[in-house]
Formats: structure tokens, C-alpha cells, sequence
């Protein structure tokens, strides 16, 4: 594990500690099984909330923790190192529930909140559709006004917790016509009319999360279930984005840690030529390589995190920019890991092999790596204007 200080407080060390209690406990020994039958890890996101964990972000006074994104981001890298479809799991209920928090009105925040920090109910963001990926303006989905209630048509696509969490916030088009400003906030829930989920997608890696469609016919919610003013959704997806990044970006550091470890100890275990294979120099770079990749990594995803907490307004540049750093991060010492296993690497009895599966979309979702880069890159362009 880490040598480094990053001067926590007892509270954060006190959330490292419990994080890691309940990764060490409960996730890692069922890992493997949750992976094989990709079955939804409901009792370990039950003992998460017993821990009090998933309120870390929320506020005081809706029931939550009170603390902010670096919270989330060392509890996020302890699951991932023990799983990381079960850490997304998690963490995809916080991104379900930033747009209340970003722009829901007291109201709102009182009535979905204290239920998200308690675990007794669990969200989901609804983005994504089959022509509306890294392009958000592609989005198809309608929301028409009715009288007091919003009908919503549309489908939405790989929604992680989709069919599992019991509120949902979604956005839709209010006004085609406005573009941008034309694209509203929504809370839907589980049992709401005209609303179904589609069938549970099979995936590459992080299996025991769940992924599905969630599709709306006509599907009629209350007129006060709009999230914000109506043609700030873009505003708020945008915003939930940037503070969800980071957290995207510990999942790479704690399962970058994890092959890291996974490595080391076979490598000082597995015997060859009479010696170690920590012992040949060729291993001890690689081993060195991964070693630094994911301090930089942790370094520069703390960093953010604080940035963030420190009330920073413009945080996307930074918040790309974390990301892309430790999900690659996280997809190269994966791979390094399973070369330095060899044979055993590759077979499913060892865990870096799902670790590598599970890399991969840490790459994809949330905004893949490439769409970060033109964020960062976009962003420099701005900074210069006057070169």
C-alpha cells in the first residue's frame, strides 16, 4: 500500500478505514463469484450503508455525511481495489443523485436525499442513448407538458443501476427549438407509469454492476419532479460530470493499486532460473513503471479532489484531466500486471484478469478518454487566447 502522506484528517483516514474493513471483508471474497454470475451485490451496498458511506457527500442537513468530493474519492479507491463493478455500483448513485443536489430546490433535496445517504434507496443517471454518447446535443428523448405532469418518451441506453435503483434522474428535450437551453431535469421513479427497463446487458468487465435500457412511453410523472428550471439540463449534467470525474479517476487509482499488489507478491513468490522473478531487473522495471504510474496517478486525483472542495467554479479542465491520467493509468498497469503473472495472469482462478476486463470502460464511460482530452485541450486554447 502507500507510503505517501497526504496529511488526512482523522475523519478522512477514518473513511480509508472503514472503506477498507468492508472491501477486505466482504467485497474481495465474493469478487470472483459476483463476476461469474453477475449477480447485483445488494448485500454489500447494504453493509456500505450500515458503514454510513453513502451519505459522504450530502450534506448535513439532508441526512449526509456533509463532506465533499475527496471524501468520495477515498472511499471509491478502496472498493476499487477489491471490485470494481461493485465500487461503480456505488458510485453510480452518487452520480444519480448530484443533479438534485446541484439544482433540485430545498424541497426536493428533502424529499430524495436523506433516503440516497441512508442507502435505502439507490439512483441512477439517465444520459446516455443509442445516438447521444460523447455527443449529449444528439439526445431524443422528450419531455411534453400535460396539465401538472411531464410525459416523457424516449430510451435511454447502458444506464449502470438501470432496473436496480429506485430514483432516477434523466434528462430529456422541453424545446428542440432552443438547442443547448432546450434540454430539462428530471426525477423519475421506479413504478412510475410508462416506465420499464430493458433487458440486463452482458459485459465485458465490472459484471456486478447492472446495466440496462431504461425505456419511457408516455410515461407521466408530477410537474414537480423537474429538476431546476426547465432548460438547465444541460447546465446540470455538465456540472454533475465534473464532480463525478474524479471519482471515475480513483476507481483507476485503487485498481491500479490492486494489480500493483497483485504483481509484487507473485513476483517475489514465482520462482525461475532458481530465483525470484523480482530478482531480474526486467521485472523490477516494470514493477517500478506501474509503482509510479499510480502514485502520479493518486497524486494528481487528490489534488483535484481538494480543488474541487475548495469551492474552484471552473474545475472541467482539471477534472478531465484527472481522469484521463488514472483510468489509462489504471488499463496499462492492468496489462503489466497480467505479463508479470505470465500464465497464471491470464487465467480467471487469478484475479488480474478480471482486473484488466474491468479497466477498459474506465476508459468509456462518464466521457471517454478522448472527449476529456478535448475538454483539457479546449480548455488550454481559452487559457492562451492572447498568445
Amino acid at each position: 500500500m502507500k507510503d505517501v502522506d497526504y496529511f488526512l484528517t482523522e475523519e478522512q483516514q477514518m473513511i480509508i478505514d472503514v472503506a477498507r474493513q468492508i472491501t477486505d471483508e466482504k467485497i474481495i471474497p465474493k469478487r470472483a463469484e459476483l463476476d461469474e454470475t453477475e449477480e447485483f451485490p445488494s448485500d454489500i451496498l447494504d453493509a456500505i450503508a450500515q458503514a454510513d458511506l453513502f451519505g459522504l457527500y450530502i450534506p448535513e442537513e439532508y441526512g449526509g455525511f456533509g463532506g465533499g468530493c475527496f471524501d468520495m474519492v477515498l472511499a471509491l479507491e478502496q472498493f476499487a481495489r477489491g471490485c470494481v463493478g461493485i465500487a461503480t455500483t456505488f458510485a453510480a448513485s452518487a452520480l444519480g443523485a448530484y443533479p438534485i443536489l446541484i439544482s433540485g430546490s430545498d424541497e426536493m433535496k428533502r424529499k430524495y436525499l436523506p433516503d440516497i445517504a441512508a442507502g435505502k434507496r439507490w439512483a441512477a443517471f439517465g444520459l446516455t442513448e443509442a445516438n447521444a454518447g460523447s455527443d449529449a446535443s444528439g439526445i431524443q428523448t422528450t419531455a411534453v407538458l400535460d396539465g401538472d405532469e411531464w410525459v416523457i418518451n424516449g430510451t435511454k441506453q447502458w444506464i449502470t443501476n438501470g432496473g436496480e435503483a429506485q430514483i432516477y434522474t434523466v434528462i430529456a428535450i422541453t424545446d428542440r427549438k432552443k438547442g443547448p437551453r432546450g434540454a430539462s431535469m428530471f426525477v423519475v421513479e421506479d413504478g412510475d407509469p410508462g416506465f420499464s427497463y430493458g433487458k440486463k446487458e452482458k459485459k465485458m468487465g465490472i459484471r456486478a454492476s447492472a446495466t440496462r435500457e431504461l425505456v419511457f412511453q408516455d410515461c407521466r410523472i408530477p410537474k414537480d419532479r423537474l429538476i431546476g428550471r426547465q432548460g438547465t439540463g444541460f447546465f446540470t449534467v455538465m456540472r454533475t460530470l465534473d464532480l463525478s470525474r474524479p471519482g471515475i479517476a480513483s476507481l483507476g487509482v485503487g485498481l491500479g493499486q490492486a494489480a500493483l499488489d497483485e504483481a509484487v507478491i507473485h513476483a517475489k513468490q514465482r520462482v525461475q532460473f532458481g530465483k525470484p522473478v523480482i530478482s531480474f531487473q526486467a521485472v523490477q522495471h516494470m514493477l517500478a513503471d506501474m509503482a509510479i504510474q499510480v502514485e502520479a496517478s493518486r497524486a494528481l486525483v487528490y489534488s483535484t479532489a481538494r480543488f474541487i472542495d475548495s469551492g474552484a467554479k471552473n474545475i472541467s479542465k482539471e477534472s478531465s484531466m484527472c481522469k484521463v491520467m488514472a483510468t489509462d493509468m489504471a488499463m496499462k498497469v492492468t496489462t503489466d500486471a497480467v505479463q508479470v503473472l505470465g500464465g497464471h495472469g491470464y487465467m480467471r482462478e487469478y484475479p488480474v484478469e478480471k482486473m484488466m476486463r474491468d479497466a477498459k470502460i474506465l476508459q468509456i464511460y462518464e466521457g471517454t478518454n478522448q472527449i476529456q482530452r478535448n475538454v483539457v485541450g479546449q480548455a488550454l486554447n481559452k487559457e492562451y487566447a492572447n498568445v
